[in-house]
C-alpha cells in the first residue's frame, strides 16, 4: 500500500508541474529559476510520460536481489546493467519516506531537506532511472538544490531532462500552487514573486486534502475540470501487480 500511495503522489507531483507550465509557460517565475529560458516542451513531456505513458515492463521489486539493500542508507536502487527495467525499493524506504499531505509540514523546505525526504518525488527520481519515463536521456546533470539552480544559470539546456531540476521543480510549485498557496516553503530564499504567477486576481484557498488539491488548481486557474472522478489523482491511479508489475494504463 506505501508504494501504491508513493506512486499515486509521483504522479500528482507530476501533473501538477506539468499544469504550471501550461498555465504559465516561461513566464514563471519559478520555471525560470530551475529551467532557465529553456523551451518547456521537455519538461512538459518527462512529466507527461509518468502521468500517461506506456509503462513498459517497469517493476519495482521489494526483495533485495543485488543486495544493496544490507547496507544500512540505502532506501532503493535502480538494479542498472543487472536489469534495466527494475527498481529495488528497500524496507528504509517505507519506514522513513513522507507522503505528500505531508508536504511544507516538519521544517521541510525544498533549497534544505533532500528531495527524496517525500515517497513520490523519490519515486519520481526512481523512474526516470527506467528506459520506460528516462529513456536514457533524463540524467544527473546536477547533484543537488544548488546545483540545479546552478545549472539554470550557466547550462539551461541540461535543465529539462535532469533528474534532480524536474524533481525540486515539481515540489516547488506544489507547495507554492497547492499547499501554502502563494508562499510554498522554498528556505534558504524568498518565494518567487506571485505577480506572474496568480490568475487574474484569483487568490487559490487551501485544499480540503492534498488528493482533491490539483483539481482544486485547475478550477481556480481557469482551466476546465470535467469531473471529481477525472481528477488528476482519482483517474490516473498507478496500479503494481502484486504490489511491483506496473499496468501500462492507469485505469
Amino acid at each position: 500500500m506505501q508504494l501504491r500511495k508513493g506512486l499515486a503522489d509521483a504522479v500528482a507531483l507530476a501533473d501538477h508541474a506539468k499544469a504550471h507550465i501550461l498555465r504559465w509557460g516561461n513566464s514563471s517565475e519559478h520555471y525560470r529559476k530551475y529551467f532557465g529560458n529553456a523551451p518547456s516542451g521537455e519538461a512538459i513531456g518527462y512529466y507527461e510520460k509518468v502521468i500517461n505513458g506506456d509503462k513498459g515492463n517497469a517493476l519495482f521489486r521489494c526483495d533485495n536481489p543485488d543486495g544493496n539493500c544490507d547496507q544500512p542508507e540505502w532506501g532503493g536502487h535502480w538494479r542498472g546493467e543487472n536489469a534495466t527495467d527494475e527498481t529495488v525499493i528497500c524496507p528504509l524506504s517505507y519506514a522513513t519516506r513522507r507522503p505528500l499531505e505531508q508536504l511544507c509540514a516538519l521544517g521541510y523546505t525544498v533549497a534544505e531537506s533532500e528531495s527524496n525526504t517525500y515517497f513520490g518525488s523519490d519515486l519520481l527520481h526512481r523512474l526516470y532511472h527506467m528506459p520506460a519515463f528516462g529513456e536514457n536521456y533524463v540524467e544527473h546533470f546536477a547533484e543537488d538544490y544548488a546545483g540545479a539552480l546552478e545549472l539554470a544559470e550557466t547550462n539551461e539546456t541540461y535543465t529539462t531532462h535532469d533528474s534532480d531540476t524536474l524533481q525540486y521543480f515539481a515540489l516547488d510549485v506544489y507547495a507554492y500552487d497547492i499547499v501554502v498557496p502563494g508562499i510554498g516553503c522554498p528556505g534558504g530564499e524568498s518565494a518567487p514573486s506571485s505577480a506572474t504567477e496568480t490568475p487574474t486576481s484569483t487568490v487559490i484557498s487551501a485544499p480540503d486534502s492534498v488528493t482533491d488539491a490539483p483539481q482544486r488548481f485547475y478550477k481556480e486557474a481557469g482551466l476546465e475540470v470535467i469531473s471529481s472522478s477525472q481528477s488528476p489523482v482519482s483517474s490516473r491511479q498507478w496500479v503494481p501487480y502484486s504490489s511491483l508489475r506496473l499496468a501500462k494504463k492507469f485505469e
